[in-house]
């Protein structure tokens, strides 16, 4: 098969699958439920509405889909570079804690200043916390989807530990919580829109990895590295550095998505910023097929799906969490269409017409 061709079957592929992916999930769904005495056409109807069915659905579901661009780069961009890291909840709590323990330092400025400051901090701790894992992978060896892994529930620990001990609010009596960011510096909606800018970070941030990976020397560069390590060092690149900075790029959007969290929703670093957005970011990133590009609207699908849970638990009377099955057979059903990959150009190729042998006769 011509080189172009198969590139062109390649590219369908990297978009058909997770169609037929998401389909089956949704199917498969269905199904969850009606073994539960509920109608799957039903809810297939509220999953729409819940999502996008009006202006109110949409900006919940916009609102949902930031801090899951930004968590998906932290497995696309390291994946770029070689590497499978899953440790995004991780980095996330600590860029929550980060934005929201600033203040103990200093005071930040009372102004826009103030707010990119709280965000770098928390993109700062994420950074350092994925460049860990990039660390060591190239210098020790280790596997890094079982170190970040492993870290995310460290990650987790240290955030319990410091909200609930040195950096509690007295006054969060209930609910452990560190004080609350001053209401100068939070990140405010946007105007017209009951979103937070949050948004546009997200929206940003992939734009600009995704113009960083396929239009600059340092992304092809990565990328390289990412295709095959061994080459790439034959060749003279440094490996080791690029690999550490794209697991720190990648590290600094999800510190970044948690700080958003908390000077945007929840005004401080609490529990309820432990909400899985750092692994429900994987499954975004597979389905975008690790594309920067294609994280934006495979987001904002996800947090379609998480706006419309409270839809179906109103209509329905199924558990809130319920989408969370949704996503799981998602997951399931993008690593089963792996299995397909290579498989349609074959079946493509054996159209009529043109015997099966005679593929090894097309010159490359």
């Amino acid at each position: 098969m011509s080189g172009s061709s198969s590139s062109t079957v390649s590219a369908v592929e990297s978009v058909v699958l997770p169609i037929l992916a998401l389909a089956g999930a949704v199917l498969l769904f269905g199904g969850f439920v009606w073994l539960g005495g509920t109608s799957p056409t039903e809810t297939w109807i509220l999953l729409f509405k819940g999502a996008f069915g009006d202006a109110f659905s949409w900006q919940n579901t916009l609102q949902r889909s930031a801090p899951l661009m930004l968590t998906a780069l932290c497995v696309t961009i390291p994946q770029r570079a070689g590497l499978m890291v899953i440790g995004g909840e991780g980095a996330l709590v600590l860029g929550g804690l980060a934005c929201a323990g600033l203040p103990y330092l200093f005071a930040p400025p009372a102004s826009a200043v103030g707010t990119v400051m709280v965000l770098l901090a928390g993109a700062v701790a994420g950074a350092a916390w994925i460049g860990i894992v990039g660390a060591l992978r190239q210098y020790r060896g280790v596997n890094e989807t079982i170190s970040s892994l492993l870290m995310g529930y460290l990650a987790v620990a240290l955030f319990k530990h410091f909200v609930e001990g040195p950096m509690r609010d007295p006054t969060s009596l209930n609910k452990p919580s560190t004080l609350p960011l001053d209401p100068a510096i939070l990140l405010g909606m946007i105007p017209g829109y009951d979103v937070h800018w949050g948004l546009v970070w997200g929206v940003a941030c992939c734009v600009i990895a995704g113009f960083w990976l396929y239009g600059s020397t340092h992304g092809f560069a990565t990328r390289v590295v990412g295709g095959n390590a061994r080459a790439a060092r034959l060749v003279g690149l440094p490996s080791h550095r690029l690999v550490i900075t794209a697991c720190m790029l990648g590290g600094a959007c999800a510190g970044l998505a948690g700080a958003i969290e908390v000077a945007a929703v929840h005004t401080n670093a609490n529990a309820s910023l432990i909400a899985g957005l750092g692994y429900t970011g994987i499954l975004v990133s597979f389905v975008a097929r690790h594309n920067p590009w294609a994280v934006i609207p495979v987001a904002i699908l996800f947090g379609g799906f998480g706006s419309a849970g409270s839809l179906l638990q109103r209509r329905l009377d199924l558990p809130d969490a319920s989408v969370l099955v949704l996503q799981g057979f998602a997951f399931v059903m993008i690593l089963a269409s792996e299995a397909l990959r290579g498989r349609l150009g074959e079946l493509l190729a054996r159209r009529p017409g043109i015997p099966a042998n005679s593929l090894s006769q097309v010159p490359a």
